[in-house]
Formats: structure tokens, C-alpha cells, sequence
């Protein structure tokens, strides 16, 4: 009678130093940003977040090589929606991956008045959103990669990254 033996936890995650290495660099993106890189939101109360200076450095001295895909743009109310593919290649399986974000930005009016009064919107009203839209949908996507971009800065129950693997497997 053959007996169904459970795979080791090294069949199981791949090559010894890829796992290490994956580990590592889960828990560097996983760490605070610099509180001197964090801002304070200039009307929302308590709302922090990283600039999208910021946010491009770290995506270049991190990755390397990125870039960033429009998959779409439109008007949503009274403001302009943009969705980004953020691509970048994974510094530990030299692969392309993407995370996708989402960003909108309301439309400027003359004061007192609504967007739904399109003679009220500003003339450069779009050529100003459209491109902050954008901005805070790259910044979205970054932050699906940790808490070094963001993610974590406005959430009050947090769940800390904990190393998965040591350097002793576990046989």
C-alpha cells in the first residue's frame, strides 16, 4: 500500500535563497516611510500621505525600471477618474509584474457654484485634474506593494509584516 507523503516546505516555496531573498524585500517594503517624508493633508482632518515625489523615487532607487500604463480616464460626477497600471520589475525574479490604482479629482467651479453647471467648471479645471487623478492612482498602486508606500497611513487596524522563513529549514 503507497502512503500520500505531504510535500516539504522547501518543494513547496521553491529555491532556498529566492524564498529568503522574496522574504527580505517583503519586509523591506513593509517597513514605515521616514515620518519626515509623510505629509499632512492641507483640508482633510488627520488624512496623511506620501507625495508623488516621494513615491517616484522610492519606485526608482527600489525598482529600477517602471513605468506607468493609462488604462483609463473619464468624468465620474463631478470629477475626473483616471485608472494606472503601475508596472515594475521585481528586483528579486527580474519579472515584470503590475499593480493597478485609482485616482479622481474633483473639477474646479467658480465659487459658489456646482460642477453640474458646466458653464460654472474653470477653463483649466480637466488640465488640472486629470493630471493629479492620475498622481493619486499611481500613488493607489504603489501602495498595494507595502507600507513603505503608503498603504498603511491612514488605517487604524493594522496587521504588522512578520518574516515568514528564517535560515534554518524546518525538515
Amino acid at each position: 500500500m503507497e502512503t500520500n507523503q505531504l510535500p516539504t516546505l522547501k518543494e513547496l516555496v521553491g529555491e532556498e535563497v529566492e524564498v529568503f531573498n522574496n522574504d527580505a524585500f517583503n519586509l523591506l517594503l513593509n517597513q514605515s516611510p521616514p515620518a519626515n517624508w509623510v505629509a499632512k493633508h492641507p483640508f482633510a482632518k488627520d488624512v496623511h500621505y506620501l507625495t508623488i515625489q516621494r513615491v517616484e523615487i522610492l519606485l526608482t532607487r527600489i525598482f529600477q525600471q517602471w513605468r506607468v500604463e493609462v488604462i483609463s480616464y473619464s468624468q465620474l460626477f463631478n470629477s475626473v477618474s483616471c485608472h494606472v497600471r503601475l508596472h515594475y520589475i521585481n528586483p528579486i525574479t527580474k519579472q515584470w509584474q503590475y499593480h493597478d490604482g485609482l485616482g479622481a479629482v474633483g473639477v474646479q467651479t467658480d465659487k459658489g457654484e456646482t460642477a453640474s453647471n458646466l458653464n460654472a467648471i474653470k477653463q483649466d479645471a480637466v488640465m488640472k485634474a486629470l493630471p493629479a487623478a492620475k498622481s493619486f492612482a499611481i500613488k493607489d498602486a504603489a501602495g498595494h506593494l507595502g507600507k513603505l508606500f503608503g498603504r498603511d497611513l491612514n488605517r487604524k487596524d493594522i496587521v504588522e509584516f512578520k518574516p515568514q522563513y528564517n535560515t534554518q529549514w524546518n525538515k
